[in-house]
């Protein structure tokens, strides 16, 4: 059975994280009536004005704390979390446009919740899926590219046995495990290094489970690992 694990280099780094997984069997990710999708998001992005309150952007919390996290590890230069590129768009008033069903899900807790949330097709991993620091040798191609793009040696990434799948932890993410309209079987994640968001943290994960069980049917389960409890079994 394949397992999610995070190593003990991640949380050497940030042993306050939680990291809140749903694992999705199942399910159908065909577009079926995309209004639905276009008001989720539309209404997310209006929600997501209330992290704009300091007029410095990268000042707002649910950012800075972010910004911070980053320089713990090696990125890419410009790399930034995946809430931030969201919340920036949102605040440049450009609409976050639909990709399909989960990723539209995602994205719509990831604004309401100023918390970055991502996901993979698991028909796609190969063997166990780890969030450590990389060796910089795992091959990479980005979303959208069809070029190699390796991850720095000591650059936290999440990674299977064929190489990385999501680059400086929530920045990038491999074309290989996207998710598409045909994916039956999800791995979506919630990431939290705020120790005083855990209440939200909890509320995010579980709203996300509903969405995509209400709008997708099959089954999901969530799970919550931390330095007490860091892996976890992705089917069975």
């Amino acid at each position: 059975m394949p397992k999610f694990i995070i190593e003990d280099d991640f949380w050497s780094l940030f042993p306050q994280a939680k990291i809140g997984i749903v694992i999705c069997q199942g399910i159908d990710n065909s577009i079926r009536d995309i209004d639905i999708y276009e008001k989720l998001l539309r209404e997310a992005e209006k929600e997501a004005h209330k992290f704009f309150s300091l007029e410095e952007f990268s000042s707002n919390p649910v950012i800075s704390v972010w910004r911070e996290a980053f320089q713990k590890f090696k990125t890419k230069k410009g790399a930034r979390c995946s809430i931030e590129a969201l919340l920036k768009r949102v605040k440049n008033g450009n609409q976050i446009g639909t990709i399909n069903p989960l990723v539209d899900i995602y994205n719509s807790i990831s604004l309401r919740y100023g918390l970055p949330c991502g996901g993979e097709d698991i028909d796609t991993f190969a063997g166990d899926i780890r969030l450590t620091l990389a060796n910089g040798n795992e091959p990479f191609i980005p979303l959208g590219s069809d070029e190699n793009a390796p991850p720095y040696e000591g650059e936290i990434v999440y990674k299977d046995e064929e190489g990385a799948i999501c680059r400086c932890w929530n920045w990038r993410e491999a074309q290989r495990t996207m998710l598409t309209e045909k994916t039956k079987n999800a791995f979506l994640c919630i990431e939290c290094i705020d120790e005083t968001r855990s209440d939200e943290f909890h509320l995010a994960l579980k709203e996300l489970s509903e969405l995509v069980s209400h709008h997708l049917g099959g089954t999901v389960k969530m799970e919550v690992l931390d330095r007490n409890h860091r892996e976890m079994t992705i089917f069975g």
